[in-house]
């Protein structure tokens, strides 16, 4: 009870809602305000809104709550700020706490036209632009927060002075919205983290590009690749490269270097590179070739040859390229004529069993046979002792014997000469003076006479229209040639010569650039997954004249797959790894251009390069052939099922598989050896052959191509759809699509092949191949386990609905890195490994063998062994290659 001392006041009468709202209600005839015709809510929505109507602004009048309504005391916090210290007994005070709140419940105020105007607070307003429009409503909790007031402190019982003081108290946080605080931010933590692993294990395997938003089916993409190749454009690429003769080094290799690099810029290649060496050249002299009969007392010319072609290169075209030989001796020497069949060193044996004398002799040998390389006829001369050679082209193997010849025909007119290099390509390979390192300025460089890679007699090629009159010279010299040393060159009687037949001349003075400069060109698309892995595609740009076939079929071919590359990526589309376009120079001379970029990035390339793809003379007929490691088998017989052949009406699957086609080896004739042999980059050459084209010649020509070659550039489009559908499957593939099971099949073939040639010569009994066939059996069992892996992936994927978690698609890009770095581990890179006294090749099973630098070899350190009989080092390089293997299997499994 309260105390007797104390008076009682009492409460005052709280009053009726009627006593409430309807003070002084005769002053206010507007009120209430009549109903809104777009307003349909019921009687008791619209009643609760009137008790929320907020005290009308001073000076206006058109907005009246009721007399006698004093509007109820509603704790909120400022919408810009959590605290404030405002006098909240102020009429505009009280006002903007009620609009506060009613924003906050979201209720119209129906006297407010911008309130009418927009429903949403402004929090929803700020996350419309970001968030989808859920079907729930997405607020943020609000804390409510008690300020001190001054009324507050009037009316405790232990009143203050009349100048009160404002007092800061602690807020209060009421409990609920507490609650909804710490639930709704869970649930945004869970969101930011389903989020963050969404975008860490990148949803579907990798496999979906969000490049603007876009996401690129394979299929489609393969689609696109494919009807996109233009048969006229590759055309018109064409017409162009072959409008001039582009010798490596000279202005027109240049003006078609500028071109590429334009046409790479224009296409929308990455890092485009002009990338320049500096090696050693020869350019042919005017006048200063000559091939004579000479006069008995040796004084004057009976006969000269006439050494060049008919000219076919048109006003347009320049000077024709003269006749001569890349890499060949200058010099100027005179000896008795020798015919030599196809100056094989079997050849010249069978000479000098005869008893012929060829020492001081010009040699005379023809194109193909027993010995492809021309470099090796002229050293095998050299080293038999003639003084200077000479190689014709026969008809036999390439002329009107054969079939139709140039300009209407496949094969060798009676004026065609075959150009090329004479500098020893299985021996040294790349820039003659720099061979194991990079020919940049400032390295140190050998001398003509310190390197082993140039020949040292002088020799020039010629057509079997000069070569006639040569044969015709010695006839009754020397012995009859056995049929198999006779050619098809007519009104011939074949006799070999000897020291007594007619004296020829050979000069050859010529041009030596020592530090000639030359170009490639480098452009790339950087790959979105493993962007420092790389497959490259090559093709060489230089000609010995116009270079139709070879090499720029080619280059047309690549030049347009590049445009398509470069269309996908300006829509959006990225690989998965990174694709590199590469234009060599010099390949003509020993391969240089190619060998220089290998050489000063041998390292990376070791590391980082998966695949290499080169185009050479890639169109020149109907039939399709690869040459390549045993990785790329199952990748091409599935990109030759898509091809489609209109000539024949089936897919290049079919044909293949009807001429029971198979994977070729690689020797050493193109601009894969310095990737397969020194860099250990699995490597693959493409090519559409005929039964022949004018090979280096003057007729190797546009009007050739056109007419005869490809008509209607058919083979040009389908070799750009098998170049661009390889390109995907190695660069966008999730799993590398190696096939290693081939390559441990196709090693077992390879120990079986080198058995063979032991038996063949009767020495299998001198060294034994056990550790070999051990090692290949290790190999076949680590790839069966190796294999296992992408099996389960592909399961897990699978079961995942597409998901690949971020640690598998780790594990992924490693097992293809392993897959890839299969080929690097059979390198012999122990201190001066490789092939004995060649020991720039550093692969153990491909290269080229010392005396068959055009043909596939395996084991050709091995079979370098047994041609010299030399057994413990034979038996040493079998142990050593055993044990090379051996590591290369483990390496698949660690």
């Amino acid at each position: 009870m309260p105390s007797e001392k104390s008076q009682y006041i009492p409460p005052p009468p709280i009053p009726t809602y009627d006593e409430a709202v309807g003070g002084n209600s005769s002053t206010r005839p507007d009120w209430p305000p009549p109903p809104s015709p777009i307003d349909t809510r019921p009687d008791h929505e619209t009643e609760a809104q009137s008790l929320l109507t907020s005290r009308p602004r001073q000076g206006d009048s058109s907005r009246h709550a009721p007399s006698g309504y004093r509007p109820p005391f509603v704790e909120s916090d400022d919408e810009g700020s959590q605290w404030t210290l405002e006098d909240d007994d102020s009429d505009d005070g009280g006002d903007a706490q009620v609009r506060r709140q009613m924003q906050e419940l979201e209720v119209e105020d129906p006297l407010d036209e911008s309130s009418s105007r927009s429903s949403s607070s402004s929090w929803r307003k700020r996350i419309a632009s970001s968030l989808p429009q859920w079907k729930w409503r997405w607020r943020l909790p609000r804390i409510t927060v008690r300020l001190p007031r001054q009324n507050d402190s009037a009316t405790t019982q232990d009143s203050e002075p009349a100048e009160t003081r404002r007092r800061f108290r602690c807020p209060s946080i009421n409990s609920a919205a507490a609650i909804l605080l710490v639930g709704r931010l869970l649930a945004i933590f869970l969101i930011l983290g389903f989020l963050y692993l969404l975008f860490m294990s990148d949803l579907f395997t990798n496999m979906t590009r969000r490049i603007g938003g876009q996401m690129f089916d394979p299929e489609a993409v393969r689609q696109y690749v494919q009807g996109n190749i233009d048969s006229g454009r590759m055309r018109n690429t064409l017409q162009h490269f072959t409008s001039y003769a582009h010798i490596a080094g000279t202005e027109g290799d240049y003006a078609l270097a500028m071109d590429v690099r334009n046409d790479f810029m224009k296409y929308g290649l990455e890092d485009i590179t002009v990338d320049e060496y500096y090696v050693y050249l020869n350019y042919p002299k005017e006048g200063g070739r000559a091939v004579e009969i000479m006069s008995e007392d040796g004084k004057e010319a009976k006969w000269t040859a006439a050494l060049e072609e008919k000219e076919v290169g048109g006003e347009t075209a320049g000077r024709q390229t003269f006749v001569f030989h890349g890499h060949s001796k200058a010099g100027d020497v005179r000896g008795p004529l020798i015919y030599a069949n196809y100056g094989s060193r079997e050849d010249f044996k069978k000479l000098a069993d005869k008893g012929i004398d060829t020492k001081g002799a010009i040699a005379l040998v023809r194109y193909y046979g027993t010995q492809g390389d021309r470099a090796l006829k002229v050293k095998a001369a050299e080293l038999a002792g003639f003084a200077g050679c000479i190689i014709y082209s026969d008809p036999a193997e390439d002329g009107f014997v054969q079939g139709d010849t140039a300009p209407d025909g496949r094969f060798m007119p009676a004026d065609g000469v075959q150009r090329g290099a004479v500098s020893l390509m299985s021996w040294v390979v790349g820039d003659v003076l720099t061979p194991g390192w990079e020919s940049k300025e400032g390295q140190p460089r050998m001398t003509k006479e310190q390197t082993t890679g140039l020949v040292k007699i002088p020799s020039l090629p010629l057509s079997w229209r000069d070569a006639q009159v040569l044969l015709q010279h010695i006839q009754g010299f020397g012995e009859p040639c056995p049929d198999d040393w006779r050619g098809g060159v007519p009104d011939v009687e074949w006799w070999s010569g000897n020291s007594s037949s007619p004296i020829v001349r050979l000069k050859n003075e010529q041009d030596e650039e020592e530090r000639q400069k030359i170009w490639n060109v480098y452009g790339k698309i950087v790959g979105i997954e493993q962007n420092e892995k790389s497959i490259i595609i090559g093709n060489h740009r230089d000609a010995w004249a116009f270079g139709a076939v070879d090499p720029n079929s080619g280059t047309a071919v690549m030049l347009e797959v590049a445009r398509i590359f470069g269309d996908l990526v300006a829509r959006g589309w990225r690989p998965l790894r990174t694709i590199e376009f590469m234009s060599w120079d010099a390949e003509e001379y020993n391969l240089i251009g190619s060998t220089e970029f290998v050489e000063n990035n041998l390292e990376a390339l070791r590391k980082n390069a998966f695949a290499y793809i080169n185009l050479d003379a890639a169109v020149w007929g109907q039939e399709f052939h690869a040459a390549a490691s045993p990785m790329f088998r199952k990748i091409l017989n599935k990109v030759l099922e898509r091809v489609v052949d209109p000539i024949f009406n089936t897919t290049l699957r079919a044909l293949w598989d009807d001429r029971n086609a198979e994977l070729e080896g690689l020797g050493a004739g193109s601009d894969y050896v310095a990737f397969q042999d020194i860099a250990g980059t699995s490597s693959l050459d493409i090519r559409f052959e005929g039964a022949a084209h004018p090979y280096h010649s003057s007729y190797d020509n546009f009007d050739w191509m056109e007419r005869v070659g490809d008509p209607g550039f058919i083979y040009h489009n389908l070799m750009g759809q098998v170049l661009a559908l390889l390109i995907l499957e190695l660069s966008d593939r999730p799993v590398l699509p190696f096939d290693m099971g081939n390559y441990a099949l196709a090693l077992g073939r390879y120990l079986g092949n080198l058995w063979q040639w032991g038996e063949d010569q009767g020495v299998n009994d001198r060294f034994n191949l056990d550790p070999l066939k051990d090692a290949i059996t290790e190999v076949e069992k680590a790839v069966s386990e190796f294999e296992k892996w992408e099996m389960s992936w592909e399961q897990t994927v699978v079961a995942s609905s597409g998901w690949e978690p971020v640690g598998l698609g780790q594990r992924r890009c490693d097992y293809n890195s392993r897959m890839a770095n299969f080929e690097t581990g059979l390198l012999d890179l122990e201190f001066g490994g490789g092939i004995p006294n060649r020991t720039q090749f550093k692969h153990v099973i491909f290269g080229p063998q010392l005396w068959s630098g055009y043909d596939e070899a395996y084991f050709p350190a091995i079979r370098d062994a047994v041609d010299v009989e030399d057994w413990p080092l034979v038996q040493k390089l079998i142990d050593k290659t055993a044990d090379i293997i051996t590591k290369a299997a483990k390496a698949l499994l660690e």
